[in-house]
């Protein structure tokens, strides 16, 4: 018997068994649009597995950054219709929806203050993110523009920030700036590498995260969550707390 199928079997019948939520808010599984999934079929691949995981629902997060991705919500839509008639025509029943994962740089300032819509998770819930490389020099100021446009901002994957390993005080404060924080799952088996797996831990032994998502872009991804070893560590960090409630997150 194929690892795979020993996993699937073990999971599909009971949602609760790997994860207590059943709703991923972070993925990249939106055909050709960002570095994620390449085309429908690898979004089907993908789908497939996140069922075979325990989640119902998926929220497809394509990056928006203004010298990379400049993701629209029209191609969004275009891309999101694809997914959904490809994962209904192989029989999946996942219910995928569509926000985007918004790089906070020059461009997303431009559609903030000129009141573009922009794509949330969930009413104004937005999930934003920073770069890897260098530390926003006006955090305090980004906060205080996304809040007062009527936006709660959801930070994706702190634990990955390089510049906030040495000051693990930095997490309280950006909770306390009114950023919601939200772990990637994989962060915690280390498969990023050692000091976001302790940064990750921090966050969530801290009670700083009410978020969690795969990140889901591709295969190794999928076959990293599935991996029988991570299970433990998944229940460790997790066990049965509540994640992913979008409502609870605005009371």
């Amino acid at each position: 018997m194929a690892l795979f199928d020993l996993f699937r079997k073990k999971d599909s019948s009971n949602t609760g068994e790997l994860f207590s939520f059943r709703t991923d808010i972070h993925s990249h599984i939106l055909p050709g649009v960002d570095d994620g999934a390449p085309d429908v079929e690898t979004t089907v691949t993908l789908v497939r597995g996140l069922y075979d995981l325990g989640f119902r629902k998926c929220i497809a997060t394509p990056h928006i950054i203004g010298d990379l991705y400049r993701n629209t919500p029209e191609t969004i839509a275009a891309a999101l219709a694809k997914a959904q008639a490809a994962v209904a025509a192989a029989g999946i029943p996942m219910e995928i929806s569509a926000a985007a994962e918004y790089m906070l740089d020059d461009h997303f300032m431009q559609l903030l203050n000129t009141g573009t819509p922009l794509l949330t998770l969930h009413k104004n819930i937005l999930l934003t993110e920073f770069s890897y490389s260098i530390a926003p020099a006006n955090i305090e100021e980004l906060a205080f523009n996304i809040l007062t446009n009527g936006y709660l901002p959801v930070l994706a994957h702190p634990e990955r920030y390089p510049y906030f390993h040495q000051r693990m005080e930095d997490y309280n404060r950006l909770d306390e700036l009114g950023f919601r924080l939200q772990v990637n799952l994989l962060s915690l088996t280390g498969y990023y590498g050692k000091a976001p797996a302790k940064a990750a831990a921090y966050i969530l032994n801290e009670g700083l995260a009410s978020l969690v998502g795969t990140d889901m872009h591709h295969q190794r991804h999928l076959d990293a969550l599935k991996h029988p070893e991570h299970r433990a560590i998944f229940q460790r960090y997790l066990g049965h707390r509540k994640f992913n409630e979008l409502d609870d997150i605005l009371d």
